[in-house]
């Protein structure tokens, strides 16, 4: 077994370059996106956004279960990575057939010719991705994580060129299909240089079998979470307008930018570290909660910042035929807030090779989000993004349950972790919003929001002495001093 020392050294190693990776592409990719919102009209955004609904459920049958199984067993070798990798495309490639044969039946059922050329070329990035996944694993499980930093930086800078360039040129939907796919593949074709694995002419059923055990109770919940998420995109797109179904999404888009960068990194090398541990409960734990720690102590602030700041931001930088977004963005900034302590004890569970309880946890988080959508759903978009919250906070008591014996990390533990970074936020966006009120000027009024909600939340964090920011406190000086 690894020594604390060296599991610590690669996680925060592996935090390190994938935190970098994260805000390096994010920070091109909100450019590109402001310049393309500032081209492109809602509608635009609204016909692909259906598009991607059919592509992202796609690529949950090659990205889902089997990476995830790859990082958790214990002894793996490039038999198992070959095994994957054929299987994965193989069934890449008959999702793109049935998308191809079936892109004309959906475009006539949102009456929106264009979705079946767009079906059929963003269609591509399935047996790409499925390249893709079995490449993530094997950097995941090596915990190659600078690996990672060098394909995203160089996909998302390239795609967001490609995307640009076309927006200006007119081509007005075919810009964000294009940036779409160029980003897939240049992702994949720079790990596929810089990465030294290459799939062997070997392909073993027993031991894919060995993987499908854990992986396919992986892919059924990601395949109920994606369906249930991409739900509301499907039916707000068919029931009401393109541009009601682009603010949703746009609404979704920018918190969704700082938590997936947050989450991601985390629980990217959260996963592989603690699967190197699954027999030490004890320091599964510990990890567990130091997560949940330091991941609420930076997105509480950004995500109730974020909903502070939000109209003067969108109509600065998105132009004010944005503005019915902002609502949905508050929304989903409380939805996404909760997301430390959900991925957190998720990614406990599948390090022990609990996925068995994992997918009994989707199938229940679904089933609620499921009957408070239908009766959303008849009275507006936006109850039927106010119905996440509720499907949400149940979900936080759902997620949490397991670990309560599994790990001895009950309820009140938990939300010892959460809930202080939380009020230090209330507090702080309490000070903050008053700011809005003297018309001071979209960009000034930012700017200053920003500045003073920082320095209030960091002089709360040491007067409290909040345990996220001890820690981070602690992780800074040790680099400093080596």
């Amino acid at each position: 077994m690894i020594g604390d020392s060296g599991i610590k050294k690669k996680v925060l190693f592996g935090l390190f370059w994938k935190f970098g990776e994260r805000i390096t592409a994010q920070l091109v990719s909100l450019v590109v996106s402001i310049v393309l919102a500032r081209l492109l009209l809602p509608e635009d955004y609204g016909a692909v956004a259906i598009v991607m609904v059919f592509i992202t459920i796609a690529n949950v049958f090659v990205s889902s279960g089997f990476g995830n199984a790859l990082i958790q067993k214990k002894n793996v070798d490039n038999v198992d990575f070959s095994s994957v990798f054929y299987i994965n495309l193989g069934i890449a490639l008959v999702l793109y057939f049935i998308l191809f044969c079936s892109a004309p039946l959906i475009a006539s059922f949102y009456d929106l010719p264009i979705l079946s050329p767009a079906l059929r070329v963003l269609g591509i990035r399935i047996p790409v991705a499925a390249i893709n996944t079995v490449q993530q694993a094997y950097v995941s499980r090596k915990m190659l994580f600078k690996r990672f930093f060098w394909s995203t930086l160089f996909g998302t800078v390239i795609s967001g060129i490609v995307g640009v360039s076309m927006a200006y040129s007119g081509y007005g939907v075919w810009a964000l299909i294009y940036q779409y796919l160029t980003n897939t593949c240049i992702d994949t074709m720079v790990l596929w240089f810089t990465v030294r694995w290459r799939p062997e002419l070997k392909c073993s059923w027993e031991r894919a079998k060995e993987l499908i055990s854990f992986g396919w109770k992986l892919l059924v919940s990601g395949l109920l979470d994606t369906g249930y998420k991409q739900l509301r995109s499907l039916i707000i797109g068919k029931k009401y307008t393109k541009s009601d179904l682009a603010f949703y999404n746009q609404g979704d888009k920018y918190p969704n930018l700082i938590v997936v960068n947050v989450n991601a990194s985390i629980s990217s090398v959260l996963f592989p570290a603690l699967s190197q541990l699954q027999d030490d409960i004890g320091r599964i734990k510990q990890m567990t909660r130091r997560a949940i720690q330091v991941s609420s102590f930076i997105m509480w602030p950004m995500m109730v910042g974020l909903g502070v700041v939000a109209e003067p931001l969108i109509s600065l930088l998105l132009t004010d035929k944005w503005l019915p977004c902002v609502p949905y963005l508050r929304i989903f900034c409380f939805s996404y807030g909760l997301w430390p302590i959900h991925t957190a004890n998720l990614q406990a569970l599948n390090a022990i090779g609990r996925s068995d309880i994992f997918l009994k946890l989707e199938i229940i988080k679904k089933s609620i989000g499921l009957v408070v959508l239908l009766l959303s759903m008849q009275i507006s978009p936006l109850a039927m993004a106010y119905s996440l919250i509720i499907a949400d906070i149940a979900s936080v008591f759902i997620n949490a349950a397991p670990n309560r014996k599994l790990l001895q990390y009950g309820y009140t533990e938990q939300f010892k972790d959460l809930l202080p970074s939380f009020i230090m936020s209330v507090i702080m966006a309490l000070i903050i919003y008053p700011i809005y009120l003297f018309n001071l000027g979209s960009l000034f009024t930012i700017c200053l929001q920003v500045f003073v909600g920082a320095l209030v939340y960091l002089l709360q964090s040491v007067i409290f002495k909040n345990s996220g920011f001890l820690y981070l406190v602690s992780f800074l000086k040790n680099r400093r001093g080596k």
